[in-house]
């Protein structure tokens, strides 16, 4: 990956703040698992390939399988989730991919029904973190393009 911007050389200040709230939301008051899952989910969402293997590794350390974390991408389909991860998991979606006021209510009922308020807004605060540290990631580097076909099978065009 080539870099674009360097954000941490450019503005420590505000990068340092940004790590102490994730540390802060990695502080054990939610589980390592549900933080790592909802950390792969948005990174996902937002197509930022550096998070996405980043947390996906942090999964894996937190005892995620590899099939667990293939699954995150279609966890609606998945057995593999508990009620709470699946809310969670939903949560994080309404509020990466902005949807109706109905849809978003919804998905609050749910993670009521599974977590207290405290709860509610550390994994809000854990969405808005990740979704920063996506857009940054974005911004500081530059995805190298992809091989037409013909040259990764060892073809002329």
């Amino acid at each position: 990956m080539e870099q674009r911007l360097d954000v941490h050389a450019a503005a420590p200040d505000l990068v340092a703040a940004l790590r102490g709230l994730s540390a802060r939301l990695h502080d054990g008051r939610l589980p390592a698992r549900l933080v790592h899952l909802v950390e792969l989910r948005v990174s996902q969402l937002n197509g930022c390939h550096y998070c996405i293997a980043l947390h996906a590794r942090e999964l894996r350390r937190a005892g995620g399988s590899e099939e667990l974390i293939e699954a995150v991408a279609d966890w609606p389909d998945s057995n593999l989730f508990e009620a709470g991860e699946r809310a969670a998991l939903e949560w994080a979606e309404v509020l990466t991919r902005p949807r109706s006021g109905l849809e978003l209510d919804r998905a609050q009922e749910t993670l009521e029904a599974s977590f207290d308020a405290e709860a509610m807004a550390r994994l809000t605060m854990a969405v808005a973190a990740i979704n920063a540290w996506n857009r940054i990631g974005i911004a500081a580097y530059r995805e190298p393009e992809p091989e037409p076909e013909a040259a990764r099978m060892g073809k002329g065009a």
